[in-house]
């Protein structure tokens, strides 16, 4: 098994990155391969450019996107670690997905009429795709004010499940600005995430049908 992970965080030893290593090494210690793409490390540009919107437009691929094509064409797990900023991806990572996630390859070119269609066609194969995020603050806040069902229906559903990555789950690790046994607890948790995650016998998801179902037994209340 291959793991693809995608990682933004800008200092090298931030507790992020420490789940990140955490969780590549339970794959390791299995006898998985790992590709990591480091995204400060690579100095990835995250900018939308000239060239990038030309090819939204039927241009060719932009310089650099076409090889993060295939490094995650490769991928039978596929994994996102980042901080969570302003209860969304850090901007590293969401210029990554803008620039990366491409017409023709993420979703389909032809199908750009959205007065007749709700999306275009996806075009990605549904991978198993983890979501591995480190919040600042406290799990309760995010239930209160709605904000982990946000990030659950941009991220899982709107992007995601969008391009064909249907088979997602996320997990939070909550309060990382705490005390040491507070993030010491949080990090516990990421090598079962892993097996769980890498296990064959693995659940399959459907994030969007899930999420439109929910949305019609409450509309339907």
């Amino acid at each position: 098994m291959h793991l693809v992970t995608v990682y933004a965080h800008p200092v090298p030893g931030a507790f992020t990155a420490s789940i990140l290593e955490s969780f590549e090494q339970a794959f390791k210690e299995a006898g998985h391969t790992v590709d990591r793409i480091d995204l400060h490390a690579e100095r990835f540009d995250p900018r939308f450019t000239v060239e990038d919107h030309e090819h939204y437009y039927g241009g060719p691929v932009p310089p650099g996107i076409g090889e993060m094509h295939r490094r995650v064409e490769k991928a039978d797990r596929l994994a996102f670690v980042f901080p969570i900023y302003w209860w969304g991806l850090p901007a590293m990572m969401r210029g990554w997905i803008e620039r990366v996630f491409t017409g023709g390859w993420a979703f389909g070119e032809d199908a750009m009429d959205y007065a007749t269609q709700d999306q275009p066609d996806p075009l990605l194969p549904s991978i198993p795709t983890m979501l591995l995020a480190t919040g600042a603050t406290a799990q309760p806040t995010y239930s209160k004010y709605g904000y982990d069902e946000a990030m659950y229906t941009q991220l899982d559903v709107g992007t995601f499940a969008y391009c064909g990555l249907t088979d997602v789950e996320s997990h939070f690790i909550y309060d990382v600005e705490g005390d040491a046994i507070t993030r010491e607890q949080g990090l516990c948790e990421v090598p079962a995430f892993a097996r769980q995650f890498m296990s064959n016998e693995r659940e399959v998801r459907n994030v969007k049908d899930d999420h439109l179902a929910r949305r019609f037994r409450i509309a339907s209340r």
